[in-house]
């Protein structure tokens, strides 16, 4: 009987089992970064679903690793949804460009930011681009942008898991990944997916950090847990990382990210996850 193994290859190797004498191993999938880039640690900040302040505690980690004497960065991959240039008072128009890439806009504190928003016209305006050329405008934010040297770059991801995370899960050279949480249950059974998703790509979980864990009350000062018993503790026993913090719903943090002011936020508020990611 002919063998139909050859008649029959797509030459996508990566979907076909058979041991055939034209199977060819694929090549790695990382981007390059600019050649007047130099990067050390690379960090996605991710979240299961959106609305649980992902794009706040990226900037309170950077903020806090600058404040360490740490050369940060913040890749805004959220293209649909950027967050990071309002949270630290960026407006459009600042950018530079040369014949090698375009450089990064810097905050007032030296944070290093590239976000789609700053390459608008009009910060307001939607970017109605599909899952592919999304996707590419992050890779290209990697290779394209001009970050000069980094210790430590952020990643403000999506929320979910699909394209966008799948490229960059793929594409660029992560370190670790830190997730947020708040302490609902349905959140906590989508941070389980976001968990697998990285598991599956083979991208380590630092920790959960948990966002809008409580409120303090303004007479006594407890601490009241207004969306129920947290999760987090027993998602991070059950898969083998920590709780690298817990945020209180706080109208003050609110406030300095709408009003551009989040390096102004206090030390120490995520200094146990800063210290997971710390150079060392």
């Amino acid at each position: 009987m002919a063998d139909n193994t050859q008649a029959n290859c797509t030459h996508d190797c990566s979907t076909c089992g058979a041991n055939c004498s034209h199977r060819k191993e694929p090549g790695s999938l990382l981007a390059p970064p600019n050649p007047n880039s130099k990067i050390g640690k690379v960090i996605a900040v991710v979240s299961g679903k959106g609305g649980v302040g992902k794009s706040m505690v990226t900037s309170l980690l950077a903020v806090e690793m600058n404040r360490r004497g740490y050369k940060t960065a913040i890749l805004d991959a959220d293209i649909t949804g950027p967050s990071i240039p309002k949270a630290f008072g960026l407006k459009p128009g600042n950018v530079d460009a040369s014949n090698e890439g375009i450089f990064p806009v810097r905050t007032k504190t030296g944070i290093e930011v590239m976000s789609v928003n700053l390459l608008l016209d009009d910060e307001t305006s939607p970017v109605v681009w599909r899952g592919p050329i999304i996707s590419g405008t992050v890779k290209q934010f990697w290779s394209d942008v001009i970050w000069g040297d980094i210790d430590i770059m952020f990643i403000d991801m999506p929320p979910g898991t699909g394209d966008v995370t799948l490229t960059t899960f793929q594409s660029l050279p992560l370190d670790g990944i830190i997730i947020v949480t708040s302490p609902q249950e349905l959140v906590s059974v989508i941070v389980e997916k976001a968990i697998n998703m990285a598991n599956l790509m083979k991208v380590p979980v630092l920790g959960i950090v948990e966002n809008m864990s409580y409120v303090l009350c303004p007479d006594c000062g407890k601490k009241i847990e207004i969306f129920g018993k947290s999760s987090a503790d027993e998602i991070a026993k059950k898969f083998g990382f920590p709780v690298l913090g817990r945020l209180p719903l706080d109208p003050k943090l609110a406030s300095m990210c709408d009003l551009g002011t989040v390096e102004l936020a206090p030390d120490g508020l995520l200094s146990a996850a800063a210290a997971s990611i710390e150079p060392k």
